[in-house]
């Protein structure tokens, strides 16, 4: 769980300074590692790295808010985008991140770290 939350940690100051692509992509490995993490209390590895996938995954034990399964789809699309040149038909992809967009999926990371961390007492 803390590599989770440092991960959120990360995504704000990269936010706060203006990378806002890393800050994007920060949320969406904070949000799959938190994921992992109950997986791992549970006694089972998890592989993948699609957000939506493992939540998909992790349903078959708990039931996941609608809310969560929906962010979910928008993390995922901070994983390869945010990081590789060529993805946009022009620019860099530290062009194409706004803060806010960081902004919202640093809160979208949180929510699924805290519907994560409560999950784990029932394990």
């Amino acid at each position: 769980m803390a590599e989770g939350e440092n991960d959120i940690k990360h995504a704000e100051a990269d936010c706060k300074n203006g990378f806002y692509n890393w800050a994007c992509f920060s949320s969406q490995q904070a949000a799959e590692k938190v994921i992992k993490v109950v997986f791992q209390k549970l006694g089972t590895e998890a592989w993948g790295h699609s957000v939506a996938d493992l939540l998909n995954e992790l349903s078959k034990h708990y039931k996941i808010p609608e809310e969560i399964i929906e962010i979910s789809y928008e993390l995922d699309k901070a994983y390869i985008p945010t990081r590789y040149p060529g993805v946009f038909p022009s620019g860099s992809p530290k062009d194409k991140y706004t803060k806010k967009e960081a902004e919202r999926l640093i809160r979208y990371a949180k929510k699924i770290a805290k519907f994560c961390k409560n999950l784990l007492p029932q394990i």
